[in-house]
């Protein structure tokens, strides 16, 4: 029951409209994220916090809890930075958190790092009440994909692809070849902005 239209060309009118869309859409991510109490980022493996924490804090003033599914960062008797369930499951022996001294301004965070158990799968946030990102507009560092063992690496990028074009409503991995047309036309015309619009 396929609702895609195979005469549908997206017209640069289309093309335009969703890449307002996209901008509109990631500066709404990035205000819901910089909202947050603590900054994350993530790769394939892993995901980071950091939580700024007053100077004058010592570890042992610190209330954290790493489960395989749970997390709670908080001074104790305040509030907690962060608090509630993993969206997956964490490797808790693999994964630590410390305090540190940071040079701007004089003060401290606390740094979390969390190891995933699914290596191939991101993280639409660190816990389940906070805001989601898309996570179909991840694009790894090809510096840690290339970590990764030659078939694993290309079953994560199939599957990377294969999940964005789903998500975009394009096509599959399968259709590649196209793509190479679109990118043989983008570096044709460089006047025209294709930012918005790659495909793999």
């Amino acid at each position: 029951m396929s609702s895609s239209d195979p005469e549908h060309n997206p017209s640069a009118g289309d093309v335009a409209e969703r890449e307002h869309e996209e901008k509109e859409r990631k500066a709404k991510e990035d205000a819901e994220q910089a909202q947050l109490p603590y900054k994350w980022t993530q790769s394939i493996r892993d995901v980071d916090l950091t939580i700024p924490i007053p100077a004058n804090i010592r570890g042992r003033d610190m209330d954290v809890v790493l489960t395989k599914t749970k997390i709670k960062v908080a001074i104790k008797g305040q509030q907690p930075f962060i608090e509630g369930d993993f969206p997956h499951s964490v490797i808790v022996d693999e994964s630590s958190w410390t305090l540190e001294t940071t040079s701007h301004p004089p003060g401290k965070e606390a740094a979390v790092h969390l190891d995933k158990v699914n290596k191939v799968e991101w993280w639409p946030h660190v816990v389940t009440t906070a805001p989601k990102i898309d996570v179909s507009k991840i694009t790894p560092e090809s510096s840690k994909l290339s970590d990764l063992d030659g078939e694993t690496r290309a079953m994560v990028e199939k599957m990377m692809y294969d999940q964005r074009q789903k998500e975009a409503g394009g096509p599959s991995s399968d259709e590649q070849r196209k793509m190479e047309l679109l990118k043989k036309f983008q570096a044709e015309h460089p006047e025209m902005d294709f930012s918005n619009a790659k495909m793999g």
